[in-house]
């Protein structure tokens, strides 16, 4: 770990978190008690089968749905305290989303594309093309800015994706299934490319169902039943 890093508090801190969801006249416990800690800089892998917990899981830790019971502290402050307008500064401006349907607007430019967080931040339009040119680059996509996704390929639209997530520069990159619509090729293109943001000290949670992306991973924790089994190392 970096020493800027040092003594900073953990990006993520879940305390003994429920989530209940009401379903006609019964309760649905997605979550049963889930603690979890993710420091800084860390790359770590959600794994579990469908109706595991971990979507739930991945709509709290992004801000997307709170608690029914429990503590969620996300780089130290406690969510549980935040209005709507603040939960929405922190999704936009604190976490990088990555999907798996990549979740671009077809008819908007790839660096268009990525400056949108930065729309919704109210950033200077200058400001916001130089910020949308440096994270297309970053993650190779420089001589594609101009081009729509369906001028891309699969794997090319997911990167711009990435690029999305990373204009802010945010605490957190949050990748739901992001190989999940890409070839064997492509999905390896990336999760090079998310190993190696990992390196230059990004914090990564990949949420995912396949044993070989979560194996990319230094750490995987397993969820089933709303219940998280022991963390283990990648």
């Amino acid at each position: 770990m970096s020493d800027l890093l040092v003594g900073l508090p953990p990006v993520i801190e879940l305390h003994d978190v429920g989530k209940t969801y009401a379903s006609g006249s019964l309760e649905v416990e997605a979550l049963r008690g889930v603690s979890l800690t993710i420091r800084r800089g860390e790359l770590v892998a959600i794994v579990g089968p469908s109706g595991s917990g971990k979507s739930t899981l991945m709509h709290i830790i992004g801000c997307l749905d709170v608690p029914t019971r429990g503590a969620f502290h996300l780089s130290g402050e406690d969510v549980a305290s935040l209005d709507e307008d603040r939960l929405a500064e922190v999704r936009n401006r604190h976490i990088g989303f990555v999907f798996q349907q990549f979740n671009l607007l077809p008819y908007m430019s790839a660096a268009r594309n990525v400056e949108l967080p930065l729309v919704y931040a109210e950033v200077e339009p200058a400001d916001r093309r130089e910020r949308a040119r440096r994270a297309l680059a970053q993650v190779g996509l420089a001589d594609r800015a101009e081009h729509r996704p369906g001028e891309l390929s699969g794997g090319q639209q997911q990167r711009v994706a990435i690029a999305r997530a990373l204009v802010t520069e945010p605490d957190l990159i949050l990748a739901d299934e992001p190989t999940g619509n890409l070839d064997s090729t492509s999905s390896g293109d990336v999760l090079d490319l998310l190993a190696q943001l990992n390196r230059e000290g990004r914090t990564i949670v990949l949420i995912t169902h396949e044993h070989d992306v979560a194996a990319r991973a230094d750490r995987i924790v397993q969820i089933r039943d709303g219940l998280l089994l022991e963390a283990v190392p990648a």
